[in-house]
C-alpha cells in the first residue's frame, strides 16, 4: 500500500504564494513518478502539473504555466508545488497523485484546500 499526504493549502490573498507538500509513505517503491491535480469548487478533476516518467522533464497546465513549479527531493519520498501570483480561479482542493503504471495516477492523496480571495 502506498499513502499520500498533502499540506500547506490556506486561504490566500490574490498575488500571494503558497507552497504545497506531498509525503508519500508505505511501498513507495510501487510509484513510477508523481503529479499535483486540483478540483475546483463545482468542476472536475483536473490536471496542474507532473513530473514525466523517469522524472527527466516536468509538465503543466497551461493555466499554472509561469506561476506554478513543482519539485521533489532527492529521495523522492517528498513532493512540492510552489505556488505563486495566485488567483481566485486557483481556488480548488489540490491533491497529489502517485503513478503505477506509467500515465495512470493510482494513488490519490485526500487533498488541501486552497483558497484565493481577498
Amino acid at each position: 500500500q502506498v499513502q499520500l499526504e498533502e499540506s500547506g493549502g490556506g486561504l490566500v490573498q490574490p498575488g500571494g504564494s503558497l507552497r504545497l507538500s506531498c509525503v508519500a509513505s508505505g511501498r513507495t517503491d510501487d510509484i513510477y513518478d508523481m503529479g499535483w491535480f486540483r478540483r475546483p469548487p463545482g468542476k472536475e478533476r483536473e490536471f496542474v502539473a507532473a513530473f514525466s516518467w523517469q522524472g527527466t522533464r516536468q509538465n503543466y497546465a497551461d493555466s499554472v504555466k509561469g506561476r506554478f513549479t513543482i519539485s521533489r527531493d532527492g529521495a523522492k519520498n517528498t513532493m512540492y508545488l510552489q505556488m505563486d501570483n495566485l488567483k481566485p480561479e486557483d481556488t480548488a482542493v489540490y491533491y497529489c497523485a502517485g503513478e503505477n503504471p506509467p500515465g495512470a495516477y493510482t494513488y490519490w492523496g485526500q487533498g488541501t484546500q486552497v483558497t484565493v480571495s481577498s
